[in-house]
């Protein structure tokens, strides 16, 4: 009987055991980079509430395959779910606003043209996308509409063998810097996606600033003052809310092993500053408080990871469900979060300075709590399937 392996305070369950080479090739590839290009830099983009470069952070990106990494074809990478996890786990250890750039790219816009568009729509976009040469937004959520996807107000109405869209979309990420976006509007046919380049007449992104979460991001509102596009913009493939729906759950995906790249980063930094931090002649770590709180955080954290791999493996085998997507991202952010204010009680008054990332990751984790489903709607997704009975209207 061979002997037991060393205990891995950085993988306590041994779950880097369910990765194969090419998994840990993907994932040190990612962490490699974002070592090198977001973790310098990010507290002063941070605080200074801006992401310079970020064509450049693109093209980088789509260089490694990240942008939309589990499609196949057009230039993208074919990757595993699993891969794509763990790709956003280490995007989202450096930064949610990062992770954030990476999803919408790929699990929004790009899923939406791959999964739903013509032959030429994706001939004409997804390579260019995949590349990073072209980013893409998702306008969904609108000022008056974000949980209710079915009050949209903006609409697109037929001129001749045109669409003509007009409305508001909010809270888009990459609106600004964006040179397609996948815009859902209201029809006289049902709600339809349209495939709009953002330098169509009538159509402006004006950047939001004064975010004090996801504050190295680009986020925007979306105007569409009577946005003329031909008849072949139009999403061929679907029409109701399923086509929007399916991409959030599929971003929903990605969110579920994000989180847990945030508390991780929050977990270790907690982690080497109780062993460093001395208090009464001895490091904090060899406090019995202390050693609660690391603890109570490692295990949240990683069976977190270990609820992430295994939905990952379900996407593989095309055996996930929506209800479950909600649960990892319920579970997952909910933890991260909890996560972050441990870790920031042990840091004491160090925790909230950028020179360490907990207090960053806890305030981007307020908009991931809420982007992509909300925990309200999660949990009644989960109690509708629990319960067989429909609470979101009352």
């Amino acid at each position: 009987m061979s002997p037991l392996p060393a205990f891995d305070a950085s993988d306590p369950l041994g779950i880097d055991d369910l990765l194969g080479d090419e998994d840990r090739a993907v994932r040190d590839t990612v962490r490699s980079w974002a070592a090198d290009r977001v973790l310098p830099h990010i507290a002063e983009w941070y605080e200074n509430g801006e992401l310079p470069g970020i064509r450049e952070l693109a093209r980088e990106l789509g260089s490694l395959g990240a942008l939309g990494m589990p499609l196949t074809g057009y230039g993208c990478a074919g990757a595993s779910a699993v891969q794509y996890g763990l790709a956003c786990l280490e995007l989202e250890a450096a930064d949610s606003g990062i992770r954030s750039l990476v999803s919408v790219q790929g699990s929004l816009a790009m899923y939406a043209i791959h999964r739903f568009g013509s032959e030429e729509q994706r001939q004409r976009w997804l390579p260019a996308m995949a590349a990073g040469e072209v980013i893409g937004c998702f306008g969904l959520t609108e000022p008056d509409h974000g949980s209710d996807p079915a009050g949209m107000r903006t609409r697109a109405r037929r001129d001749g063998g045109d669409w003509v869209l007009t409305g508001r979309k909010m809270w888009i990420t990459n609106g600004s810097v964006a040179g397609v976006a996948v815009v859902w509007a209201r029809t006289d046919e049902g709600v339809r996606g349209f495939v709009v380049p953002t330098d169509a007449p009538g159509f402006s992104a004006p950047e939001i600033k004064h975010k004090w979460s996801l504050r190295a991001s680009v986020t925007s509102e979306l105007v569409l003052d009577e946005v003329r596009l031909p008849a072949d913009a139009v999403l061929p493939e679907v029409s109701g809310l399923r086509g929007p729906l399916s991409c959030l759950n599929h971003a929903r995906y990605g969110i579920v092993w994000g989180a847990m790249g945030a508390a991780r980063s929050c977990f270790e930094s907690a982690l080497g500053y109780a062993k460093e931090r001395e208090q009464f002649g001895r490091p904090v770590a060899g406090f019995q408080l202390t050693q609660a709180k690391l603890a109570d955080m490692a295990v949240e954290l990683h069976k977190g990871i270990l609820l992430a791999h295994h939905l990952g493996r379900r996407m593989d085998a095309g055996r996930l469900r929506p209800e479950q997507v909600s649960f990892g991202k319920l579970n997952n952010v909910r933890e991260a979060m909890e996560i972050c204010r441990t870790a920031r009680t042990v840091l004491g008054a160090n925790g909230i300075s950028l020179e360490y990332p907990v207090m960053r990751h806890a305030t981007n984790l307020e908009s991931v709590l809420t982007y992509e489903g909300t925990v309200e709607m999660h949990q009644l997704v989960l109690g509708k399937a629990l319960t067989g009975l429909d609470a979101f209207r009352g």
